[in-house]
């Protein structure tokens, strides 16, 4: 087993590295204080082709892996968690099941604009009453001969005020419960009948655009159907089983900032003529900071590495899921702790860290949801796919 990074893996790291040092960090300030979100940055992980993991070469694809994607995300998050969001949103999310289940014209119409950045993408499945429960939406999709007519609305949908074009979850047939849903391909900002509004009540990732979107009678063509009519559950079960690893990777972000953060203050405070970093119960909570923080990577990295080879891994990306959102949140947690006041303080960046590792245990199926399909499939009562 080989458990070293390749010397291009550990390029793309520095690069992604230098890119949130660039890009990001010089309006960081203003725009975390004014919830900025900006579109040119996305332009940007285009440009340096972040956005083009797992996919052909034809549509805009780099010739890396979803491995490659968990490493720039690792790096974005750990400067930024809100601007990981855009590998999912872009790339891991609606360009790779596009990429699984369109059709030639979908994939040439879709992905170029989606991987560049040009387009904002977004994927719309959780509702104001329905959440870990994909099957009870309420949304649907009536064929009315030569269109489709959409009801129904979305709740806390990443880049909804500024998204293009993207993926939508909705019943087309609802006696038949999950076999009964479809997904679409969705133009926002060329469709009648859809409106969008931002949601701005959020505790953390304050660059990262979450809106409502709402559907009234909003038309949208025959050739919207992604897939077939019906498959729509298969498909979002699919692409959560992708973007929970990308997620798993802002949460790695997350914890590495909180561990390097406790590092360096408790190598610089003193306190009672030593440096905090002398005292036991410090150094035990510095251990068990980067322990978690290891293994968190080993299992992400790992379920990662099954996809790239195309081997069964909803196993592997549960778990590591799993543990790196709840790594995630203690080490935020443990780091505002050793930080004491100033970890308290929007001065110092340990208290985002926390607000930000919080949305890990709930994005992309909350931890429960993790431990259920951990259970089943150790259980025998599921298969690992």
């Amino acid at each position: 087993m080989d458990f070293a990074l390749s010397e291009e893996q550990k390029m793309l790291q520095e690069m992604a590295r230098k890119f949130a040092e660039k890009e990001i960090i010089p309006t960081m300030e203003e725009d975390l204080k004014n919830h900025t979100f900006r579109p040119e940055i996305v332009k940007k992980m285009g440009d340096a082709g972040f956005l083009g993991c797992g996919l052909p070469e034809e549509y805009g694809g780099n010739g890396l892996g979803i491995l490659d994607s968990v490493l720039i995300g690792e790096q974005l998050a750990k400067v930024n968690a809100s601007w990981r969001l855009p590998l999912n949103m872009q790339n891991i999310g609606p360009a790779l099941t596009v990429n699984a289940f369109g059709t030639k014209e979908q994939k040439a119409d879709y992905l170029p604009g989606w991987v560049s950045g040009e387009k904002l993408g977004f994927f719309a499945i959780t509702e104001p009453n329905s959440g870990s429960d994909v099957a009870s939406m309420k949304t649907t999709a009536t064929d009315k001969g030569d269109h489709w007519e959409i009801n129904g609305s979305k709740m806390w949908i990443s880049q909804a005020a500024y998204g293009d074009y993207g993926l939508l979850y909705a019943y087309t047939d609802r006696e038949k419960k999950h076999k009964g849903m479809t997904c679409f391909i969705v133009n926002l900002k060329e469709t009648e009948g859809i409106a969008v509004r931002d949601i701005t009540t959020k505790m953390g990732l304050a660059n990262a655009p979450t809106g409502e979107i709402f559907f009234d009678g909003a038309k949208i063509p025959k050739d919207s159907v992604l897939g077939n009519v019906g498959d729509g559950f298969k498909i979002c079960m699919w692409q959560l089983n992708n973007t929970r690893i990308s997620c798993a990777a802002g949460a790695l972000g997350v914890g590495g900032a909180a561990l390097e953060a406790a590092v360096k203050y408790a190598n610089e405070r003193t306190q009672f003529g030593q440096k905090l970093a002398s005292f036991q119960m410090i150094k035990a909570s510095i251990a068990e900071m980067a322990v978690e923080h290891q293994a968190a990577q080993l299992l992400v990295y790992r379920a990662a590495w099954l996809k790239d080879q195309g081997l069964p891994n909803q196993y592997e990306t549960s778990i590591g899921k799993y543990f790196s959102a709840e790594s995630a949140v203690h080490l935020a947690n443990e780091a505002m702790k050793i930080l004491g006041s100033y970890g308290y303080s929007s001065e110092y960046p340990a208290e985002r860290y926390l607000r930000d590792a919080k949305s890990f245990q709930v994005v992309e199926g909350t931890s429960n949801i993790q431990k259920l399909i951990i259970a089943d499939i150790t259980l025998g009562e599921s298969m690992n796919r």
